[in-house]
């Protein structure tokens, strides 16, 4: 063994060289060709050291950074490494043009987001099916966002709010501290479960349902755009939690085809919508993709709303004279015995909606918006051609974080929409098979992106976060914990960005 020990300590000790000498080669050719050998017909690339980790790291960390630094070196359109990815950035409003108005020969979303998307929502749904089909989804889905419903769902979510500041044991005596990532998120759950779901559905949300659904969320862990196959636990979780939410929804659905109510007597939810469903060709939804639809429609209907939910509250703790304008607003506009709210109440609260909408311009949850490339695309008024080999990613967080078009941009002014009236675009619509709409790329301000894959439920969504807003200013005031000043920074680590953690504020009861 003595003789041996060097031998096996000088063989190590080659191989150390040869992986060393292979990575600094590597890292050598690398530099050489982004320095000697690029492409001047395709945007430049961001500098990086190491071909596969690229600019990874910077983006993850911090992508409005990033590509604030990247816009100043390159200009609004360049090239980063990610993930070993050439991933081609257009910033701007014209960015947002050539990539979330792209023709659907030209750009596609399901080869991007499919194998994240499709262990969460499920097969045959969302971008797991042709977008032919997808399209006719959004059509169905739009049922339980017409006008009449949410004129219906506005008392029922103030009822779910003043539920659970009463029975959670979270809003105990007088004052208190709270966990707004925690409180929001189940809150949002409630009220979209109770709205677009149905009673049934809402008689689910327990405590064991909770759980199901913080752990499909971990789906969306951004390593599964790589491995979302990968036996890791979180994976396992996500996986165990979809088979048992299907489940459920199968047995809902089970349950309602074997009852004798009449069509007359059905009422007029979500489920049984999708369930007298028929796609163009005459199939009617099977009961397994109904199930996954409704699972995507919760996910999707809570994401958003509780993420800006939370930071709302954040700011408003960091502002409390901002809390104050909006309970006078409510007494200006209701008197002070402050009624049932109603749905014809909601014109009546601009600087409600003012707050959401300055929210969601700082704060929008989603910072990237990615196409993969199906031909080459010249990019107007450029020598560039993007090739095939590429991935185009959008960001209308930029536009709405720049100076050129908010004045102070990163300063949170809900006042600032009293004077500013935003045209989304000239007048351009279009139908993409679920009804028309806008093209909506002409604006900096963006909130629930454009173009064929543009969020349906925007005006859900407003509803939602006015209704929990006002519910919650006429219960409570809000201030800052001893220990902070002004809004925690935002975590990044997730593929939702979100306040880092604690996301705390102190309330106080009103009338104590």
């Amino acid at each position: 063994m003595d003789v041996l020990a060097p031998l096996v300590v000088g063989q190590i000790a080659r191989i150390s060289c040869y992986v060393v000498g292979i990575a600094f080669i590597s890292v050598a050719l690398n530099v050489f060709n982004q320095l000697f050998l690029y492409n001047r017909n395709e945007p430049p690339v961001v500098f990086h050291w190491f071909p596969l980790v690229g600019s990874t790291i910077p983006y993850g960390m911090d992508p409005y950074k990033f590509f604030f630094s990247c816009r100043e070196k390159y200009g609004e359109i360049f090239t980063f490494i990610l993930l070993g990815k050439k991933t081609t950035v257009y910033l701007g409003t014209e960015g947002n043009e050539f990539i979330l108005n792209g023709k659907l020969k030209d750009v596609n979303a399901e080869e991007v987001y499919g194998k994240l998307t499709t262990p969460v929502f499920g097969t045959d749904v969302v971008y797991d099916c042709p977008n032919s089909k997808l399209m006719e989804q959004k059509k169905f889905i739009k049922f339980g966002l017409s006008q009449a419903a949410l004129e219906s769902y506005v008392p029922l979510i103030e009822e779910e709010v003043n539920q659970y500041i009463k029975t959670s044991g979270k809003f105990k005596g007088k004052t208190g501290i709270i966990d707004l990532s925690a409180a929001m998120a189940e809150i949002t759950i409630f009220t979209a479960g109770r709205t677009l779901q149905g009673d049934e559905v809402r008689t689910k949300l327990t405590a064991e349902f909770a759980s199901l659904y913080h752990d499909l969320d971990l789906g969306f862990n951004p390593i599964n755009f790589m491995l979302p196959w990968a036996p890791l636990p979180h994976n396992r979780k996500r996986d165990f939690a979809h088979a048992r939410m299907r489940e459920i929804y199968l047995e809902i659905i089970q349950a309602r085809r074997d009852s004798t109510t009449s069509e007359e007597d059905q009422s007029q939810d979500m489920i049984w919508n999708l369930m007298r469903s028929v796609y163009r060709d005459g199939t009617p939804i099977p009961d397994k993709e109904i199930a996954h639809m409704m699972i995507t429609l919760l996910m999707a209907g809570q994401h958003q709303s509780s993420s800006i939910s939370c930071w709302i509250f954040l700011r408003l703790a960091s502002q409390p004279e901002m809390t104050e304008k909006l309970y006078n607003e409510q007494v200006i506009a209701f008197g002070s015995e402050l009624p049932a709210l109603s749905y014809k109440d909601m014109d009546k609260l601009p600087l409600h909606q003012n707050v959401i909408k300055e929210t969601l311009r700082i704060h929008n949850s989603i910072h990237t918006l990615m196409r993969k490339v199906k031909n080459p695309l010249p990019v107007p008024g450029t020598r560039y051609v993007v090739p095939t080999s590429h991935t185009l990613l959008a960001s209308p967080g930029v536009t709405t974080r720049d100076d050129k078009h908010f004045r102070n941009a990163m300063t949170w002014d809900p006042h600032r929409w009293e004077s500013r009236v935003e045209a989304e675009d000239d007048g351009e619509t279009i139908d993409y098979g679920y009804g028309v709409v806008s093209k909506g790329t002409k604006s900096p301000y963006l909130p629930f992106g454009a173009g064929r894959h543009r969020c349906i439920g925007e005006k859900f969504a407003y509803l939602n976060l006015t209704v929990i807003v006002a519910t919650m200013v006429r219960n409570f005031r809000f201030y800052n914990p001893e220990d902070r000043e002004g809004v925690p920074e935002t975590d990044y680590s997730s593929l939702f960005s979100q306040p880092m953690q604690p996301s705390t504020v102190r309330w106080e009861r009103r009338g104590e």
